[in-house]
């Protein structure tokens, strides 16, 4: 059998998760990653496969491609948005590589607000009533004449933080003057949408695509909130856990045949095929669930709780896919739960430290069911593991139900350390 090899492009949490699994498939026998993280170097085991960094970014397409050529890669799979946004999947394509993930165009569901709000109207999907802005006074006076509770979206890409809830009209006028004149998004606030505020529970819902057939994965829910019941300012997810109990195997039908099968057969019809991750992140209304936002790719952290319950080989849907044969795959998840925590740098979201040293880690992989997925680290000069962003890992946990999962993963995080390590102690307390 002749092994493939496999370049993940990325690297956080999410990466050194699709790492990890895709080194389980019998199918391949060596994962690169570009650029990786400290914790995504491992030798050939039992059952998984060699990985090794590669010190390429994500933005540096010609060198991801010459180097996916000079290397025989056989499949690319790209992790985070921006690259994807940027059309690294298009380059590759015409560079003759398979890539699993959607083209620019198809991208725009997640890189343009403005466009998926429009696509979704076009297409009759359920989702929150809206209006788009170029021009800061009349978003002005829309927000001040509003009827109705609303939020506020940066409608290009913000690394997660454009989006902005806030309870009275003076705070919400005071964000809207951040993000249009003071531009603290950058050019992604150049284009604002302002949306009805949807009620309910949030879930995500991940399925794969390859441009025809749609296939949801595990519902997962993710605690954005930087503090324990959900206060303090919103990050980039601080633990996620699945499965969802308010959602059902019904529940999942419904949404895949009125939101995720119509969002791929619409961007089909319109000549800009979706193929990869979908993501939508929908909310639980009176009303029934509504979209609150596309994403053109795995979610992070939700990856790290979907992917270790993937019984299947995500290489062979990964590949299939690309390659647009979805439908001769058959996809299946273990029975049980997985639930992630985050341990993030003090400070975070705001400003913080790197270079704090991290123990334990060892101790922590030793429990039952725990995998640690490394999100910001590296090595210092004398090999020490340090912290080297905002979120340093996932301890994520496998168990025979949700509640196991979360005693799993909060007993191993009590043998990591870092100084001013922080944590949410309620991931998963309202449903498990």
């Amino acid at each position: 059998m002749t092994f493939q090899k496999v370049l993940v492009i990325g690297s956080g949490g999410r990466e050194h998760t699709l790492a990890w699994s895709l080194a389980r498939s019998p199918q391949v026998g060596r994962v690169y990653l570009a650029p990786g993280n400290a914790g995504t170097v491992w030798e050939a085991t039992d059952g998984l496969a060699e990985t090794s960094n590669v010190p390429i970014t994500v933005d540096d397409f010609p060198g991801l491609i010459a180097f996916a050529r000079d290397e025989n890669i056989d499949l690319t799979v790209v992790g985070p948005e921006v690259p994807l946004v940027a059309g690294i999947a298009d380059e590759f394509t015409a560079a003759g590589l398979l890539v699993f993930g959607p083209s620019k165009a198809a991208a725009q569901l997640e890189g343009s607000k403005a466009f998926a709000n429009d696509f979704m109207k076009k297409h009759g999907i359920p989702s929150a009533d809206y209006r788009t802005f170029t021009e800061f006074e009349e978003a002005q006076k829309y927000l001040e004449e509003a009827s109705r509770p609303v939020v506020i979206k940066a409608s290009g890409l913000a690394a997660g933080k454009g989006v902005i809830v806030l309870d009275s009209l003076d705070e919400l006028r005071q964000a809207l003057r951040q993000i249009m004149q003071d531009r603290i998004f950058g050019e992604a606030g150049d284009t604002v949408v302002i949306e009805e505020r949807l009620s309910g529970p949030e879930v995500s819902l991940l399925a794969f695509s390859d441009g025809k057939t749609v296939v949801p994965m595990l519902p997962a829910r993710d605690h954005k909130r930087a503090n324990d019941n959900d206060e303090g300012p919103n990050t980039g997810g601080m633990g996620c856990y699945t499965p969802v109990p308010d959602v059902s195997a019904a529940d999942i039908e419904h949404i895949t045949k009125t939101i995720l099968q119509p969002t791929v057969d619409g961007m089909r019809k319109q000549g800009t095929p979706y193929s990869g991750v979908l993501y939508a992140g929908l909310m639980k209304t009176a009303d029934g669930f509504k979209i609150i936002e596309f994403n053109c790719r795995f979610g992070d952290p939700e990856t790290q709780v979907i992917l270790p319950l993937l019984e299947s080989d995500l290489f062979e849907i990964a590949k299939a896919c690309a390659e647009g044969r979805l439908d001769e795959v058959d996809i299946r998840w273990n029975d049980g739960g997985c639930a992630t925590v985050v341990l993030a740098s003090p400070g975070y979201p705001g400003s913080y430290p790197k270079g704090l040293p991290i123990s334990g880690l060892d101790k922590a992989a030793q429990h039952e069911g725990v995998t640690v997925f490394h999100a910001g680290t590296a090595f210092d000069g004398s090999g020490q593991l340090v912290t080297n962003g905002g979120r340093v890992l996932n301890v994520s946990a496998e168990g025979s139900d949700l509640p196991e999962a979360l005693r799993r993963a909060y007993s191993a995080i009590d043998d990591i350390h870092f100084d001013g390590m922080h944590f949410r102690r309620d991931i998963g307390k309202n449903y498990a």
